[in-house]
């Protein structure tokens, strides 16, 4: 196959009216959120871990946590690292081989990790996505790196099912997305209502998948159907 870089630029332009282009993606989709200004030190970011210590009730001398402050702060590094990653150049190469392929491309079982925004308490689970590719398609693992991208940030479920769609529907321009993600929440199963196991069942439809019930069925018969 020959790699092709996407003609969609990541900055909408103007024609020679001024009226925007039809190219335009939305902000989520175009480059990485603008970090906080000014953005605190590492130096900040370890005595604001010490005083959660304390808060909890312990002691931030002690032996069994004095290098914990530094070990949160390097894990947030791994675990927000959605912040300095760019959905569109996740999305920018495509392969435009595909022969008369028109049906869709089905992506299944993507495991992820997340943190909800309201307790900042993990929920993981799994994300299926697909899409009706119009002339090309990108690579397999590009659409689990994009998944990865929006989950490793402070976020609800409903909005990283939307933020995937809609960046696979603006940058690849197919006839159709779909996204399911099923995750458990530890905010519900470890505090609060305290049930564990619950799954939570978020999905998007765009395109002929939204306007096809006979496919929106299709596409959960083939999600459900080789799940063990």
């Amino acid at each position: 196959m020959d790699a092709i870089v996407k003609p969609w630029p990541k900055n909408a332009g103007a024609n020679a009216t001024g009226n925007t282009t039809a190219t335009q993606l939305s902000d989520h989709v175009r480059a990485a959120p603008r970090p906080v200004h000014p953005r605190p030190s590492r130096e900040e970011a370890e005595a604001a871990v010490r005083t959660l210590i304390a808060y909890a009730g312990d002691d931030p001398k002690r032996e069994g946590v004095l290098e914990t402050p530094k070990r949160v702060v390097d894990a947030y590094g791994e675990l927000y690292k959605g912040y300095t990653e760019c959905p569109a150049d996740v999305l920018d190469r495509t392969f435009s081989e595909i022969g008369t392929y028109d049906d869709l491309v089905l992506v299944r079982d993507i495991t992820f990790n997340s943190h909800c925004e309201h307790h900042m308490m993990p929920f993981y689970g799994r994300a299926h996505v697909a899409y009706m590719p119009v002339d090309r398609v990108v690579g397999l693992s590009k659409l689990a790196r994009l998944v990865d991208v929006y989950a490793r940030r402070l976020q609800t479920q409903e909005h990283l099912t939307s933020q995937v769609a809609t960046a696979i529907e603006e940058i690849l321009k197919p006839r159709g997305v779909a996204v399911l993600i099923e995750a458990e929440h530890m905010c519900m199963s470890m505090r609060g209502v305290e049930k564990p196991g619950a799954a939570t069942i978020t999905t998007q439809f765009r395109g002929v998948f939204r306007d096809d019930p006979n496919e929106q069925v299709r596409f959960i018969t083939m999600v459900r159907g080789g799940q063990r």
